[in-house]
Parts: structure tokens; sequence; C-alpha cells
């Protein structure tokens, strides 16, 4: 239990820090389509893309999702958003390392980015993810001038997700929010295979 004098000095601290937080609050009056940007080397860049899809659903937004790298095996966010009529668009040739074809892969990849430019185009959608189309940009499968200028037209209230490693400065420049997801520890270091409903 603490005294009266702390619980004073307690109340007296989170008065200024609500004063500051209603302050920034009162400050952010613009309303727009967010940019987004989850990159990083460490796990949870697509959760937490898909955690956004998930909200956004919520509140009973249209949303869809663009899965560049991912293949046809089973995904849990995408069986489980599809009953809330999420539009899904999945690459599905799987890891470069798994087609060994980059003609494959670039094939791939331009279908993916065709089927996102027709969703950055549509104003009908409050929410898009382009979940792992930074490594199609860095392997130079998608031009990264086309996909500026995709984001930069897009209508002005839809937001946009984007997720994967290496993420272009370019792309980091014209984000609203930025955030990287470090490495500290990951159960595959360790031996520790891909958890059902977890990891997948």
């Amino acid at each position: 239990m603490t005294d009266e004098s702390d619980n004073t000095k307690h109340k007296a601290r989170m008065q200024q820090q609500k004063a500051k937080v209603d302050q920034r609050i009162a400050a952010a009056q613009q309303d727009k389509g967010l940019l987004l940007v989850i990159t990083g080397n460490g796990k949870g860049k697509s959760t937490s893309g898909f955690g956004t899809i998930a909200r956004a659903v919520g509140h009973g937004y249209k949303a869809a999702v663009v899965q560049f790298v991912k293949g046809g095996w089973e995904c849990g966010e995408r069986d489980l958003l599809q009953q809330h009529d999420v539009e899904f668009h999945v690459m599905g040739t799987g890891f470069t390392w798994e087609t060994q074809d980059k003609n494959t892969d670039i094939q791939a990849a331009q279908s993916a980015w065709q089927h996102s430019k027709k969703l950055l185009k549509d104003p009908s959608i409050n929410v898009v993810l382009l979940d792992e189309i930074t490594y199609m940009i860095t392997y130079k499968y998608i031009d990264l001038d086309e996909v500026i200028a995709a984001l930069t037209a897009r209508p002005k209230d839809q937001h946009v997700v984007i997720t994967g490693r290496a993420c272009h400065r370019a792309i980091i420049d014209l984000a609203d929010t930025v955030s990287e997801v470090r490495p500290v520890k990951h159960a595959f270091d360790n031996g520790i295979k891909a958890q059902q409903g977890i990891d997948w």
C-alpha cells in the first residue's frame, strides 16, 4: 500500500501526462488514408499486418490482401478472414529457393502486382495489405517507381499496409507509420519446427 504522499505525487504526474496526451490528440486533426510499413528481420511482420486487417474488418471496413512469396500451403489468417469477406490473392509460387525458376517467379510477381494495382484504384476498399511485397521490389520483379506511383495515386482515404524485410528507403520515406521488427530470439534457430496456429 502506498501512503497518501506517494499517491498525491502519482496523481500529479498522471495529470501532467494526461495533459500532454490530450494536447497531442487535439493537435492531430488531419484525416487521411495511411501507408503503414512493417519491416525488419524479426518474426511477426505479416502477423501484424493481418491484425490490422482483422481490426478494420471488426469496424465494418472492406479489406483485401495480396500475399506475395507465399505458396499454396495452409494459412490460418486467410482461412479466418475469408469467412469475413476479405478478398485474397495469393502469388502461389512459394519461396524463390523452392521454385528455382526466375522467370516463373517474375511472372507470378507481376500477376500479383497487377491485381494489387486494381485494389489500389478501388475506392470501395478501405484497407489493402500487400504482404511481403518488399522482396519483390528487392529482387526487381516489380518496378519500384510503379509501386510508388500506385501508392501515391490511390484513393485518398484508402489505408495500405506493406510488410517484408528490407523495405526500400523510398517507400519508408513515403510512409506515414514505419515499424521495424527486431529479432531477439527465434524457436526455429533452436531446431523447433513451425507450429500450427502460431507460425502459420
